[in-house]
């Protein structure tokens, strides 16, 4: 199989599962290889690569099969070293942390303003989340981000401290779980 036959098959698909679920699931998936009838595609993450293939596969397999390619299953699979958007790669690569004693994760240079997908059931956050980043007097301190599985509440998190930190580079972020936080928090008012 190709790239060419790719190309075919994405353009079948859009046709297939709609242009929403196509940006969002199969446009991102990258051709590897195929390999004893297993057509291997690139994905970001675990959690895309299994949705993908329990929502997507069998369409996949279909398309595959339409456009001549000799493939009996689809595999997804992370790339151990994944390639940067390049929006992401304006981004600084790590938050900088100035003080040793900050704990957080790193900050994923994937999920930038650039790389949101805006629809209905997230504009308001993205709205939200757009105006704090600018640092501007939002109205509201703190941001309360609440919402389903996938609606981008963690990407928007991301996309903030991206935004502030490349306005800011001198700027203190750190990205937490709520539990470090809270561990935190509790930590801070007995030491007063």
């Amino acid at each position: 199989m190709t790239d060419d036959t790719w190309g075919q098959v994405q353009d079948e698909l859009l046709k297939t599962v709609g242009k929403n679920n196509y940006k969002n699931w199969i446009e991102p998936l990258e051709f590897s290889d195929m390999n004893n009838g297993v057509a291997t595609f690139l994905v970001p993450t675990n959690f895309m690569g299994d949705w993908v293939s329990r929502n997507f596969g069998d369409k996949i397999l279909q398309q595959l099969s339409r456009a001549g390619a000799k493939v009996d299953r689809v595999a997804f699979n992370v790339p151990k070293f994944p390639a940067q958007p390049a929006s992401a790669q304006k981004a600084p690569r790590k938050v900088v942390k100035q003080n040793g004693d900050l704990p957080g994760a790193p900050l994923d240079v994937r999920f930038t303003f650039d790389s949101f997908v805006v629809g209905k059931p997230n504009e308001l956050a993205h709205a939200a989340a757009r105006r704090v980043a600018q640092g501007s007097d939002a109205g509201f301190n703190p941001l309360f981000l609440y919402g389903g599985v996938g609606l981008g509440k963690t990407h928007l998190m991301h996309a903030i401290a991206w935004q502030l930190q490349s306005q800011s580079p001198d700027l203190r972020v750190v990205y937490l779980s709520a539990e470090q936080f809270m561990y935190r928090f509790v930590q801070a008012l007995r030491e007063k």
